[in-house]
């Protein structure tokens, strides 16, 4: 796992877009802060700029740092959440305007999922996470699946397996700068 982390680093480092196993399905990620990165990503997977991004981190030191308004129910929806769960959170910072949605908000999801982990600390940065399609079209939990357009396209494949072979895609759940909650995807 360690050779993998420290190539996807060095694609991530310098600009590029990496296919990854994330804690829930395989992801298209780059450096949250990098525009032309972003735009790469986006035209890999045909998406349109104005969608926003979710970012993966892996401690709340990190989730701090990006969300500039943590209201105290994300704390107890964090603890208690039983399968991965990604949170809107009112006002994002640190990033890109494409990782933000039109609000402002930004969508974050603190990863336990072991090479995630490691990604990110060595990274130092949180990562940008989307499913690994073509826009519209249906994702995979099954490397062998993902689209060979998008396969050509970016600039590493990290070869380890994905950990959670459910194929299901995290929770998202809004929360408002007042604390109201709306379930964005069950």
């Amino acid at each position: 796992m360690k050779a993998e982390i420290e190539k996807a680093v060095e694609v991530l480092k310098n600009g590029g877009v990496i296919l990854y196993p994330t804690d829930t399905i395989w992801g298209l990620g780059c450096d949250p802060t990098n525009d032309r990165a972003i735009e790469k990503l986006l035209a890999i997977k045909k998406r349109a700029a104005n969608k926003s991004l979710i970012l993966l981190v892996h401690n709340e030191a990190l989730l701090q740092r990006y969300a500039k308004t943590i209201p105290d129910v994300c704390y107890d929806l964090i603890d208690f959440a039983v399968k991965p769960l990604t949170i809107v959170y009112p006002d994002g910072q640190h990033v890109s305007d494409y990782v933000l949605g039109p609000d402002k908000s930004v969508a974050i999801r603190i990863t336990k999922d072991p090479f995630c982990v490691q990604l990110i600390q060595k990274l130092k940065a949180g990562l940008v996470s989307t499913s690994a399609n073509i826009s519209n079209q249906p994702y995979s939990n099954n490397l062998a699946d993902i689209d060979e357009e998008i396969k050509n396209r970016v600039d590493y494949i990290v070869d380890l397996p994905l950990q959670d072979k459910s194929g299901h895609a995290s929770q998202i759940i809004k929360i408002g700068a007042d604390g109201q909650v709306t379930i964005i995807r069950k």
